[in-house]
Order: C-alpha cells, then sequence, then structure tokens
C-alpha cells in the first residue's frame, strides 16, 4: 500500500473537537503522525486540515496563511461563552441598529485590530489553559493582542423579534477569535451580542470544496485511493518561492550540506524561507539563505 504523505483537507463536522477528528482519522488510515493547523471549536465546522506523515513538519507554515470564516452574530444578548453555547449574562431591552449602521461597524473592524482572548479558549495563563479556569468559575486578566482583518464584508442582515441577526465574511490572520470579533462589533453598536453560527471555510489555501467528510475518508481508505486525494506537501505551501538547485549539487543540497548561492537559480534575493527542487522538478523541501555568508541552508529537507 502507498504511504500517506500530504495535506489531508477534511471537513470538521460539528459536535466534534479537532482532537476528535486526527483521532478518528488516525484510526482510519492507521497512522500516528497527524498534525492539525488550528483548532475549531467543536460547534464550528469546515475546513480542518491535517498533516499526514513528514507533511507535519510544514505546519508551521500552513498556520501562517490567512483564515477565512462566515460568521453569523446575534445583537440583543451576550454569554460567558461568547457563543450560543454560554449562560446569558446580559440582555438588551430593544434593539434599534439600521442596515447601514451595522455595516459601518463592521468595516471599521477592517486593519490591525486588538483583541482581548476569550476566557473559553486554549491560551494559557500562568501554565493554565483559560477554559480550565473559565470552568472553575475564574476570570484573570488577559493580555491582549494584535490580530489583522484583511476584508470584511457584510452578507446578510436579518432584523427579528427582539434581536438582529448580521452574517459576515471575514478573512483574518492567525490567532483571530471570530467569537471576540463578533462581541467587539456589539459593543461598537452599544449592544451585547453573541457567536450563533461559524463555519471556517478557507485555512491553509484549502477551500471547503476540496474537504472530505469522514465517511469520504473511510471510503477511499477502503478503495485505496486516499493517496491520491491529498495535497503534496509542496503545493501546500506555494507561498514559498520556488528555486532550482543544480544537478551536480542535488545530492548535497539532500544531505543537508550548505550550498553556494549560484548552485540556485534564481537568485535567492530574500532571507525568507524558499521551496527548492531538482532539475527535474521533484521537491527537496525547505531551505532558506543564510543572512551571514550568503550560502542556502537547508531548515526542512524531503528526499
Amino acid at each position: 500500500m502507498t504511504q500517506l504523505e500530504g495535506i489531508l483537507a477534511v471537513h470538521k463536522p460539528a459536535g466534534w473537537t479537532s482532537h476528535d477528528v486526527v483521532a478518528k482519522v488516525r484510526g482510519i488510515v492507521r497512522l500516528k503522525r497527524i498534525g492539525h493547523t488550528g483548532t475549531l471549536d467543536p460547534e464550528v465546522t469546515g475546513v480542518l486540515p491535517l498533516c499526514l506523515g513528514r507533511a507535519t513538519r510544514v505546519v508551521e507554515y500552513l498556520q501562517e496563511l490567512p483564515k477565512e470564516y462566515y460568521a453569523v452574530l446575534r445583537l440583543g444578548y451576550a454569554t460567558d461563552t461568547e457563543d450560543i453555547t454560554g449562560n446569558v449574562i446580559e440582555t438588551a431591552d430593544e434593539v434599534n441598529v439600521t442596515e447601514s449602521e451595522a455595516l459601518a461597524a463592521l468595516q471599521s473592524f477592517t486593519g490591525r485590530i486588538s483583541q482581548v482572548p476569550p476566557m473559553f479558549s486554549a491560551v494559557k495563563v500562568n501554565g493554565k489553559r483559560l477554559y480550565e479556569l473559565a470552568r472553575e468559575g475564574k476570570t484573570v486578566e488577559r493580555k491582549s493582542r494584535e490580530v489583522t482583518i484583511h476584508e470584511i464584508e457584510m452578507t446578510d442582515f436579518h432584523p427579528g423579534d427582539g434581536y438582529t441577526d448580521i452574517s459576515f465574511r471575514v478573512l483574518c490572520s492567525k490567532g483571530t477569535y471570530i467569537r471576540t470579533l463578533c462581541v467587539d462589533i456589539g459593543r461598537k453598536l452599544d449592544l451585547p451580542s453573541v457567536m450563533v453560527k461559524l463555519v471556517r471555510t478557507v485555512s491553509a489555501g484549502i477551500t471547503e470544496e476540496q474537504c472530505l467528510t469522514l465517511e469520504q475518508i473511510e471510503q477511499f481508505m477502503k478503495d485505496e485511493s486516499l493517496h491520491s486525494r491529498l495535497i503534496p506537501v509542496d503545493q501546500s505551501i506555494q507561498y514559498l518561492p520556488r528555486h532550482t538547485v543544480s544537478e551536480e549539487k542535488k545530492d548535497a543540497a539532500l544531505q543537508g550540506q550548505r550550498l553556494s548561492a549560484r548552485a540556485v537559480e534564481p537568485a535567492v534575493n530574500s532571507l525568507e524561507p524558499i521551496r527548492l527542487y531538482d532539475i527535474n522538478g521533484n521537491f527537496l523541501g525547505i531551505y532558506k539563505q543564510q543572512e551571514e555568508t550568503g550560502a542556502i541552508i537547508p531548515v526542512k529537507v524531503f528526499s
């Protein structure tokens, strides 16, 4: 059977933790070495890329890519978890917001913003996860962190009986809490708010359309065709520049030796990581230029 190595695009179902999905897939493919590129809360659905085999070595590069979500926030009440699974802690007497006011509030969050991580999150404070402290009924001070909202657009505006739902699409940097964004948008409108739905539509450059359900993964594994559904490691990091090493220096590259900058084409003119290939188009690994010497050195070698 073909050794499984690459990125498996999974559609995470509601009610599963990211760890649950990893455990399930580990059982299906009978492979221990599996890593994911960012957790999703249990009720959140959508794109969950899993790295199989040596592809786990590029997790950090996939995590750097922006993520896209489809979210629905509700104006009118707030919960302790910032989503509908929590206990109500505040309600509004009435919700009088126009569509144009809602749109202006959303658009005001475009760019670099500060967020305070929610208490129900996996962030560690003094060695303990915030959600563990929250379950003990404790609230601790959290440091704000900067994230980037690349794009945000309203997709629906729906006034209801005592509340208003706002649907939106957002493209954001890693580390962005959409629950917190929903709450902050509500604050901008002087109203308590809560996230009622969230779907991750893009992660690591992978779209929902590319994802497989757990049932499909099981079937493809039985058919021995799952390997053809994996995204190759080098394709998953296409945002890194592509370079080629000369034939005579190919073995040196695979052995982790330093390479003269002259052995690589086109010329490397940045200290950022690159994808390196041989002249036949075979992916050799991730390399970078050493600042002190200008030599090309290995970061992650894939023979």
